[in-house]
């Protein structure tokens, strides 16, 4: 999600939080979930061998963290996340990552309706910008917004990462 064809982002300090995130939880022994998004779409930025299915350098898996290679906007879905989770009884999830209004809220969407007790860490998520339906800009900061408030009380708990650390 680094190629400049995505487009304008917000929130450009996201990595360094991740990054942050990710270190806390290895640093206490926490279990750490990487997901990554192996489209079937020949063409697509995530298509297998491109660099858009890559994880960035910084925030690669160690050995030992779990890889979930989901096809769809949705981690949840025909990945066996959720199963992965109930076997460790992980019920306590903090989400982080791109894009804010399409892989995050849509796996927050379905760990919420699965009874996880999810928390967003908003300023560890970032989006792009985007027309709405009629065609009018939208910008990223706005459907970051948008994409958090649906989702906080409902689906999770918004938060900062400082807040997580």
């Amino acid at each position: 999600m680094a190629e400049p064809k995505a487009g304008a982002r917000n929130n450009r300090q996201a990595e360094d939080r991740i990054a942050a995130l990710l270190q806390a939880w290895r640093a206490a022994g926490r279990p750490v979930v990487h997901v990554r998004h192996l489209s079937r779409s020949p063409g697509s930025p995530f298509w297998p061998g491109q660099r858009g299915a890559e994880f960035q350098d910084a925030l690669a898996p160690l050995a030992g963290e779990h890889v979930v290679d989901k096809h769809v906007t949705d981690a949840f879905a025909h990945s066996g996340l959720e199963h992965w989770l109930h076997q460790r009884s992980i019920r306590q999830l903090v989400f982080v990552g791109v894009s804010t209004n399409m892989s995050v809220e849509a796996t927050v969407r379905s760990a919420g309706c699965l009874g996880f007790d999810c928390r967003v860490a908003a300023d560890a998520c970032y989006t792009f910008d985007r027309p709405d339906l009629d065609g009018q800009p939208r910008s990223a900061e706005d459907l970051h917004r948008v994409a958090l408030a649906n989702l906080q009380g409902e689906y999770a708990q918004v938060c900062q990462s400082a807040d997580l650390l």
